[in-house]
């Protein structure tokens, strides 16, 4: 079973706030963490390399 982990900072996605998105360039899953999207850290799509805010 694999834990889903922010795609910018890689903890662990156990908190309040926290979100998961489709890439908007291929649909893979994006998971970004409540304090990433709070400082607007840029994530990085594993699959397209589509980069986002």
């Amino acid at each position: 079973m694999s834990e889903k982990v922010c795609t910018s900072c890689k903890a662990p996605l156990a908190e309040k706030g926290a979100v998961e998105f489709g890439c908007p360039a291929c649909g893979t899953e994006i998971y970004r963490c409540y304090r990433c999207r709070e400082q607007s850290v840029e994530y990085v799509c594993r699959n397209c390399g589509f980069r986002g805010p």
